[in-house]
């Protein structure tokens, strides 16, 4: 059994994050992007927040249809971030200042 195949079977969601030069990314697996400017794009995926950094970015492709959002500029960052502990931080940020 291979790696994607254990994967597979333990989230049951297939996403990929194809990178290429560090100048084009190509996602699948895309719920919604939730925020972007030209230097930060923080997009929800199946999987997690995924949150993209660089410079002069923007998204040359998205089609919630099929799940797929192109990012192109100059990638210097991509992180996950738990879409649970996300949810935690805001209602906890958001008790505090009520």
């Amino acid at each position: 059994m291979t790696i994607d195949e254990r994967k597979t079977i333990s989230t049951g969601v297939i996403q990929n994050l194809i990178l290429e030069n560090r100048g084009k990314l190509s996602i699948s697996g895309v719920l919604d992007v939730l925020s972007f400017d030209d230097q930060v794009v923080i997009v929800e995926t199946e999987l997690g927040l995924l949150t993209i950094k660089g410079e002069n970015l923007r998204i040359n492709k998205l089609s919630i249809d099929t799940s797929e959002v192109i990012v192109e500029g100059d990638i210097s960052y991509m992180a996950y971030s738990n879409k649970e502990m996300e949810k935690e931080k805001n209602s906890f940020i958001s008790k505090i200042f009520k």
